[in-house]
């Protein structure tokens, strides 16, 4: 038996995929099938239905999942707790890129408290972060959750914290709102030029919604889509658009020259959450939990 075959499984259950949870174990997709293979001939059951698709667990699949997170997870503990000072102490958080650049780096100070704590980032989108982290890859997830649209996390495995909240709203460059070119709603002959989050994107399905709860009819097209509010924020600075971001991208003043719009008729909230197991028992991550409740909370 393989520790890796059991890493190999959680991700495959996470991402429903084997090319995309291949790529996430850094191997080919050959030698990823030879391992969970290896795996159902090691346990003598079959753990997944090759006939559907997107992939599914069997039953016996299911019933091995949360046997195999749980050894995962009682691994990574025995190891940290085992090792020397430096290690007792580390943490790994997942994080979106949206909040890791901007609000993370503020928190981390005020969370390691004397500086006894050191930590590892892993920095994706929502669905790579979110399945990192089911299978055991970071002891806390940081990430945004809106009500419409919730991220998959199972509470029986996992308790939550609310951070805060954020709005997400339009934005354009002040010299493009100055120069009156532009006026929302928008009509059929001077279509807004949008600045969309890929489809795939969780704040894709934030920003339509949005869209759809106004009671004006936007009327535009989309001149650029990315994953990134970095990158939609900087093409908004120069005038190439409207683009929906968050308060968090503001926070360093990197954008000051943007403006909001719409006075809050295409607004939408969302939350940022932290997860951690509730059956991670090492010291330093109930530290740092009592640290994240301490400072942000919200009661």
């Amino acid at each position: 038996m393989d520790i890796r075959w059991f890493q190999d499984f959680v991700t495959l259950a996470e991402v429903q995929n084997f090319t995309r949870a291949a790529e996430m174990r850094n191997v080919s997709q050959a030698a990823f099938s030879r391992r969970i293979q290896a795996l159902e001939q090691w346990l003598d059951a079959k753990l997944i239905d090759r006939a559907s698709y997107p992939t599914k667990l069997t039953a016996a699949g299911e019933r091995f999942r949360t046997v195999a997170t749980g050894l995962l997870n009682q691994i990574a503990d025995a190891k940290a707790e085992i090792g020397d000072a430096p290690s007792r102490n580390h943490v790994r958080i997942a994080s979106t890129y949206a909040l890791a650049s901007t609000r993370l780096p503020g928190w981390w100070a005020r969370w390691s408290g004397a500086g006894d704590m050191s930590c590892s980032l892993e920095v994706g989108n929502v669905h790579d972060t979110v399945s990192a982290f089911n299978a055991g890859s970071a002891d806390v997830l940081i990430g945004f959750h809106q009500a419409a649209h919730p991220v998959q996390i199972d509470a029986t495995r996992f308790e939550r914290h609310e951070l805060g909240v954020e709005k997400v709203r339009p934005y354009m460059s002040r010299a493009l709102a100055e120069s009156g070119r532009l006026e929302l709603p928008g009509t059929v002959l001077k279509p807004l030029p949008l600045l969309m989050y890929s489809p795939s994107g969780y704040f894709a399905r934030v920003v339509d919604s949005a869209i759809e709860q106004s009671a004006q009819a936007l009327v535009g097209y989309r001149a650029f889509e990315a994953e990134m509010t970095d990158v939609l924020g900087d093409l908004a600075l120069q005038g190439m658009g409207i683009a929906w971001l968050p308060d968090s991208s503001f926070v360093s003043g990197r954008l000051a020259g943007l403006v909001p719009l719409g006075d809050g008729a295409w607004d939408i909230d969302v939350s940022i959450v932290a997860y951690r197991s509730r059956v991670n028992a090492r010291g330093v991550v109930g530290r740092l939990w009592e640290q994240i409740c301490a400072v942000h909370d919200l009661g």
